[in-house]
């Protein structure tokens, strides 16, 4: 009888405390080993030490995929606490009415946060969501290929017309290589756009008011146009042919096919690691600029952390708690050297030269002197519209009309058109 009582009181008190725990589901878009293998470990570090919660993390696809299917669970009352959000959808998660601003959750320092990063996700003077992957684009470059056409490997191209100078001596040179693996994609627009101190969309960039018309038909949109038109008419680039495929031109670039490549910040652990494996030295240049144009900076790109309405309290405060811990000053050091992403916070820059980070990795001091050089304005802050996701994507297909035989004007008015019309139609929602 003793043993029965004593194994009903175990019983009840395990089903007690199960029942006391607070459980967060947290979605994110990072399924490779690496990055979601790091996110698993700081939940099972945080499980540990709050026995009181129980932090589940999940791989809920893309970007755009863990977005749509995060709407719809909360349509349905089934949202989860956390959700990784890339830094486009930010209006539309802000649209949705299904997040809370983490300052509401519980009172938030910001002071830490590199200010470019904090400048993105502060919208209408609100910080909505906790930064937590950052990247911007560099250069990469095959520094052997780069000698063997005759360039220094030292000096790589900063400028439109320096990469085409730079093309003209690599075709010369017959290496049986193209020059540049170029993605057409619609972030560099936008961070070139950002270079030239030009605003992607009206309304201070979608920032003093909902967007409503694009600067697709601008000068400085027209530059970035005229480079892919006469990058691929020169025969100076090439792609997978499908848009954004940024995959894509890594595995040309790491064949050595191609001598530069443009792409994230956050993909530098992965570009060693093929360089390794290839036997090329690898460089990191700034990215490459319209001729004239003075250098503003880059906009942040990556994802911040949300937390939905549809949940308690409680597990609106774990989440928050967690958040704080994933992307405290440690993690956030090490989830850099272990990505290429920022770290976002100053404390963390300021450990990893403690610990002679950038003296070990010249590399990645390319891309950090590159972010915090970076001007603060409405055109490097970033453009918000809700329909950013489509618009693009709106973009890209109109770069790669004008790699075809559409001339820089007709894509420009064709993207113009579209695009405008994209912003008009989700606009149609908040009138």
């Amino acid at each position: 009888m003793k043993t029965l009582l004593l194994t009903l009181t175990l019983t009840g008190l395990a089903a007690q405390n199960a029942a006391a725990q607070t459980t967060v589901d947290f979605w994110h878009s990072f399924g490779d080993a690496k990055r979601g293998g790091w996110i698993q470990a700081r939940a099972d570090e945080y499980n540990k030490t709050h026995p009181g919660v129980k932090i589940v993390p999940s791989y809920k696809g893309s970007y755009n995929d863990s977005l749509q299917a995060t709407i719809l669970a909360a349509r349905q009352g089934k949202a989860p606490a956390l959700v990784q959000i890339f830094e486009v959808g930010s209006q539309l998660a802000l649209d949705s009415g299904m997040f809370q601003p983490v300052g509401g959750v519980s009172n938030v320092d910001f002071s830490d946060y590199l200010k470019p990063v904090i400048n993105y996700y502060t919208i209408g003077g609100k910080v909505n969501s906790l930064p937590f992957n950052s990247s911007s684009p560099v250069l990469y470059f095959n520094a052997d290929l780069m000698q063997k056409a005759g360039l220094n490997p030292k000096t790589p191209p900063t400028t439109f017309g320096g990469m085409m100078k730079a093309c003209e001596k690599i075709k010369a040179a017959n290496l049986n290589v193209t020059c540049a693996a170029l993605p057409v994609y619609g972030w560099l627009f936008e961070q070139w756009m950002a270079e030239q101190g030009a605003p992607l969309v009206n309304g201070g960039n979608g920032r003093q008011s909902r967007a409503t018309a694009s600067n697709v038909d601008s000068a400085a949109a027209r530059k970035i146009f005229q480079f892919y038109k006469d990058m691929q008419t020169a025969g100076f680039e090439t792609y997978t042919g499908k848009l954004a495929d940024t995959d894509g031109t890594n595995a040309i670039f790491a064949g050595q096919k191609a001598v530069f490549t443009i792409n994230s910040t956050a993909d530098l652990g992965n570009q060693m690691d093929a360089a390794k494996k290839a036997g090329f030295k690898l460089g990191v240049g700034v990215l490459p600029i319209p001729d004239g144009a003075k250098r503003n900076g880059v906009v942040i790109g990556g994802a911040s952390l949300w937390i939905t309405k549809g949940v308690s309290q409680a597990q609106a405060k774990a989440a928050l708690d967690f958040a704080l811990y994933m992307t405290n000053t440690k993690n956030m050091a090490d989830w850099h050297k272990l990505t290429g992403y920022y770290p976002v916070r100053q404390s963390s820059v300021d450990l990893l030269r403690k610990q002679g980070w950038f003296s070990q990795t010249p590399l990645q001091l390319v891309a950090f002197n590159q972010l915090l050089n970076t001007v603060p304005s409405t055109a490097t802050a970033g453009g918000l519209n809700g329909a950013a996701i489509q618009t693009r994507t709106i973009i890209e297909e109109g770069l790669q009309k004008v790699m075809g035989s559409q001339s820089v004007a007709a894509a420009q008015a064709e993207t113009k058109t579209r695009v405008d019309a994209a912003l008009s139609d989700y606009g149609a929602n908040f009138k």
